[in-house]
């Protein structure tokens, strides 16, 4: 065993030192309690955040099984296409995925869509036009009742999706976020959000992205259950959509 030091200055360094060491060892010791504590959360709140989707989803399904038949047969009669309008979106951590809407454009509107962008209505990546000439009659209608949105029911089932958080962007428009922006990736895409009850299109992209951050980062289960909450008067009063 090592001797103390006989020179008192040394012995008291030596016993600073002992002593400094101790309190790192407890500060990493109470470091690695929280970090395990925010993993035992983080994995609780996304289990029921999981369950959250997985119920409501599918008696959302079940609840509006007559309307989406009556869209799919109001679809047929309008135009020539088919019903469902798959899109690939980007998803959590850049993984990208098939987007289900109800058709609500003709068939050739990615095609028009070129010959529109000058007219584009909206600031940043994305593109807003309220009076879009590729709309259908009935897609008019559905869209200002996120009628269309219904079977991303089905996304939320297979986890591409939530039923909460920021909406999918098409990969087109990722190309061009700036690294700020890229943080809207860090969640799961949601059919509705905080963006959706704060005003919908009437936003710029700019607090689009700030409403998609700070979702992020407050996210929760009863925030969750609030933006849903909130979003039936949104969507029934029609706020901002188009």
């Amino acid at each position: 065993m090592a001797q103390p030091p006989d020179d008192p200055k040394t012995a008291r360094m030596v016993a600073i030192f002992a002593e400094r060491r101790f309190e790192r060892s407890r500060a990493n010791q109470r470091l690695r309690a929280r970090m395990l504590v925010w993993s035992i959360r983080t994995k609780v709140v996304r289990n029921l955040k999981r369950a959250l989707d997985v119920s409501l989803a599918s008696a959302a399904i079940v609840a509006t099984a007559p309307l989406m038949i009556g869209t799919v047969v109001a679809i047929k009669l309008d135009s020539p296409g088919p019903v469902i309008f798959q899109q690939e979106r980007v998803g959590k951590d850049g993984e990208t995925f098939g987007c289900y809407k109800f058709r609500s454009m003709y068939v050739d509107a990615e095609r028009r869509k070129a010959e529109l962008l000058a007219k584009n209505e909206a600031d940043g990546p994305v593109f807003k036009m309220k009076d879009d000439p590729r709309i259908t009659r009935v897609g008019k209608v559905i869209r200002k009742l996120s009628i269309d949105e219904l079977p991303q029911l089905f996304n939320v089932l297979k986890g591409e999706m939530s039923l909460v958080g920021p909406r999918p962007a098409i990969p087109s428009e990722v190309a061009r976020y700036s690294y700020e922006q890229l943080g809207r990736l860090n969640a799961i895409p949601g059919i509705t959000g905080l963006q959706q009850v704060s005003g919908r299109s009437n936003l710029d992209f700019k607090r689009w992205v700030e409403l998609d951050l700070q979702y992020i980062v407050e996210q929760s289960l009863w925030k969750d259950i609030e933006i849903l909450t909130r979003t039936i008067p949104a969507v029934i009063f029609s706020r901002g959509a188009y």
